[in-house]
């Protein structure tokens, strides 16, 4: 399997457009054509179904995408290391984060760490804490930014910020002009969750805030991925659930905030036992830049 096929693969997912996407890498469009035809012969399946109105992804595409996404972040990091250790830079180090910590935490520890260590290179990787915490096992990430505490020994952790947990709903939603909502009023709505895999401490917040409450939460859908969260709640009449930092500010999905109780969650900064040089330094940066509020 060649990567320049996987580039144009995504290329063509990202802008579901032939045209744009040669335009896009600079190939002739039936050289693009033909790369997706070598790749789908090789993998065995259609990924992209093309008709003269529109072209998408078929539901094989969509899965093989979020895979070959990675097989090149990898080989992106292979390339940077190499080059790295070529030209003598201080290294590099793998970070994980969830929105708030990128958003309130990460930017000003990271100008802060470039002016003191302008060689080192940060790369960073927006997961949920599901994922962050098998790339922390595996090696794959160096430092991570979760919702909770690590539910293993086999991770340090440090906490670094609360903040507090909103319900989320559709623009044509009765709450949707709502300054705030009780949370036993959940009880009376449709929910749409996700896989407590995926984020353990939010999931386990707003379970455990509703037995509190003695109120049972009737769950219409899981979905795991944030951005499919906000399209299903943009079409159908459903409550879901987020940090305030991921939906304040943008388009679609309304935020309104719950009470009585008001749910918090904390972030906590997880690396592994045996700290290297680059993680030292994050962490020293960190302590340095904080409090987060």
């Amino acid at each position: 399997m060649e990567f320049r096929h996987l580039v144009s693969f995504l290329a063509i997912a990202d802008e579901l457009h032939f045209g744009r996407a040669a335009g896009k890498l600079h190939l002739a469009q039936p050289s693009l054509s033909q790369h997706l035809q070598r790749l789908e012969r090789e993998v065995g399946v259609k990924l992209v179904a093309r008709t003269s109105h529109e072209v998408r992804l078929t539901p094989a595409g969509v899965a093989f995408q979020t895979e070959a996404k990675r097989i090149l972040d990898q080989a992106g990091k292979a390339v940077q290391a190499a080059r790295d250790a070529a030209a003598g830079r201080a290294g590099t180090i793998n970070i994980g984060y969830n929105f708030p910590a990128g958003h309130r935490v990460l930017q000003p520890t990271l100008v802060r760490l470039h002016a003191t260590h302008p060689g080192l290179i940060a790369h960073l990787w927006e997961r949920r804490t599901g994922p962050q915490l098998k790339g922390l096992l595996s090696g794959e990430l160096d430092v991570g930014f979760i919702f909770g505490l690590p539910p293993t020994n086999d991770l340090r952790s440090r906490e670094v910020l609360r903040l507090p947990l909103v319900a989320v709903v559709g623009e044509q939603h009765d709450w949707a002009s709502r300054e705030q909502v009780p949370f036993r009023e959940l009880e009376h709505q449709a929910c749409v969750l996700f896989s407590r895999t995926q984020s353990p401490a939010m999931y386990d917040t707003i379970v455990t805030t509703a037995e509190r409450l003695r109120i049972i939460l009737r769950v219409a859908a899981e979905v795991d991925d944030p951005g499919a969260t906000a399209l299903v709640l943009n079409t159908r009449p459903l409550v879901g659930f987020a940090s305030l930092d991921r939906v304040r500010g943008t388009k679609g999905p309304v935020a309104v905030p719950l009470i009585d109780p008001v749910p918090m969650l904390s972030v906590h900064v997880v690396w592994r036992p045996n700290r290297t040089k680059v993680v030292d330094a994050l962490l020293d940066t960190l302590e340095e830049t904080g409090p987060f509020h």
